[in-house]
């Protein structure tokens, strides 16, 4: 009997490609949910949602794409920044525990201060800058402390062919300007949602009957950039398409916002590695990936 997965976030950058499990196996059968069927503001509506999944038997799996991710609004906006990054998978946590059940969750980088330039390992201490990521370290306490069996994956500069993200912001810059400014003195690893589809993939088969493998896991591409690297590289990838405009580099003093940013976003991914056999592909591999699908459209 297939294993009952609910997708909470579907319609997200993440979400839309992490549906394609469903196909891509006769392991899960899987039901979504969106922005639009679900308030995860509401968490009597997430309660709700989970119980009455799959007619009201329940998952047995959920994953949890959904995230406030607007960084700069969420100054302006901090309630509900937690309401939805922190109260909500909670929630979901509780509902897991109840049913015997597993929740898969994504995080970030953003729960570390971004000091020094060693990649950061699962064990070392938090110190977010921002309520972003203040409220994702939150929930992630707040599902380990329901107790219930868990993945929680941190990652980092997430993108994808469709949604809004720096691929398709600076593919839009690109065709209208001629010389971008870009900072180059952040540093992490540009990551797909499809290489972060096929980890969860790899992950949710190790698991059954392991609960040995719950806890937190670092999950980005391999190597490491600026954005203004990243921004080099995607005019490169589709340079059949368009025109390149000047990339200059500049530090993060000279683009002020509103939420600090972390400098060093490197995220070790040894964990995982070992864990569950299974190494993330090279970010400049998966940018060229997701480009070669673009382009063939």
């Amino acid at each position: 009997m297939a294993v009952r997965v609910l997708l909470i976030g579907a319609g997200g950058q993440l979400g839309r490609v992490l549906r394609g499990i469903g196909n891509a196996s006769s392991k899960w059968t899987v039901e979504t949910l969106g922005r639009a069927e679900l308030d995860l503001a509401s968490p009597d509506g997430v309660r709700a949602a989970v119980r009455g999944a799959f007619g009201g038997l329940g998952p047995r799996i959920v994953m949890n794409a959904a995230a406030y991710t607007a960084v700069d609004k969420a100054e302006q906006e901090p309630e509900l920044a937690r309401a939805v990054n922190a109260l909500a998978p909670a929630v979901m946590a509780e509902e897991m525990k109840r049913l015997g059940g597993w929740l898969v969750h994504y995080s970030t980088d953003y729960v570390f201060d971004g000091s020094g330039t060693q990649p950061w390992r699962e064990t070392d201490a938090t110190g977010p800058l921002n309520t972003y990521g203040r409220t994702k370290l939150e929930g992630e306490r707040a599902i380990a402390a329901t107790g219930c069996e868990h993945l929680i994956f941190r990652t980092s500069w997430v993108y994808a062919a469709v949604g809004k993200n720096f691929l398709n912001t600076m593919l839009r810059l690109g065709a209208e300007r001629e010389e971008l400014r870009i900072v180059a003195d952040q540093i992490g690893a540009p990551t797909t949602a499809e290489a972060l589809t096929a980890a969860t993939q790899r992950a949710l088969e190790r698991v059954a009957g392991n609960n040995a493998m719950h806890g937190v896991y670092h999950l980005a591409c391999g190597g490491e950039t600026s954005w203004a690297g990243f921004a080099e590289e995607i005019f490169t990838a589709f340079r059949e398409r368009q025109k390149a405009p000047r990339v200059v580099p500049i530090a993060s003093s000279e683009y002020p916002t509103p939420a600090k940013r972390p400098l060093n976003s490197r995220l070790s991914c040894e964990k995982f590695e070992v864990e569950f056999g299974y190494r993330m592909p090279k970010w400049q591999a998966a940018l060229d990936s997701v480009a070669a699908k673009v382009l063939k459209g």
